[in-house]
């Protein structure tokens, strides 16, 4: 697959990483939603979520050590929690997708998040911490098998009272922890190979 790459996608998957890191930097997302803009035609669509996912470890690695001192410790790990096994069973569930299946999945949820999130910050909702993790059961449905499930993490923590730099932060530190499971996922099912993990890395330290 590296092979059928030429110096200018690469390029362009690197300048891609930095602009959208630079966007999730100050909109706490941003990675997820971009990047299969790239590399979708790039390496196909069944790689994509595997690619960013790995990636994704490096990226909010940065913004928890940039906003750490935000960091809501209890809430990261309220969601962390409820959500894991459920981001678990969805990323097996993506590797067992057609290329056609992980397009129309990948196309759908591109369409449907950032309006899903407008719709949600409109009803101001409030959660409490049990709301906030049972919501979370939802999320990493969501989380698991997708990209650019965060925006929809971030409404659930505003949600849940926190606000402007805690919610990036704490978002950070979710994806961070889950990454590990949905890579951990993807690379125990042949849906993440060392190809593809160097094409993760060259996205995690472009945005770092």
């Amino acid at each position: 697959m590296l092979a059928d790459l030429t110096l200018s996608q690469f390029a362009l998957i690197a300048v891609a990483a930095l602009c959208a890191q630079i966007l999730g930097g100050m909109a706490g997302y941003g990675t997820g939603l971009l990047m299969p803009l790239v590399l979708v035609p790039m390496v196909g669509a069944p790689a994509v979520v595997p690619i960013i996912s790995l990636s994704a470890i490096i990226t909010n690695a940065t913004r928890v050590v940039a906003f750490r001192q935000s960091l809501d410790v209890r809430k990261a790990a309220i969601v962390t929690v409820a959500a894991l096994p459920f981001a678990a069973l969805s990323a097996w569930g993506y590797t067992l997708l057609t290329g056609k299946g992980a397009a129309v999945l990948i196309g759908i949820m591109l369409i449907i998040l950032v309006p899903a999130r407008r719709y949600f910050e409109h009803l101001k909702l409030t959660l409490s911490e049990r709301g906030l993790a049972i919501s979370s059961v939802g999320y990493g449905l969501l989380m698991g098998g997708t990209s650019g499930s965060g925006v929809m993490l971030l409404s659930l923590l505003m949600a849940a009272g926190l606000a402007g730099p805690q919610v990036i932060a704490t978002d950070a530190a979710v994806s961070f922890l889950l990454g590990f499971v949905k890579t951990g996922v993807f690379i125990g099912y042949g849906a993440l190979d060392l190809k593809l993990m160097l094409i993760s890395l060259l996205i995690g330290v472009m945005a770092t």
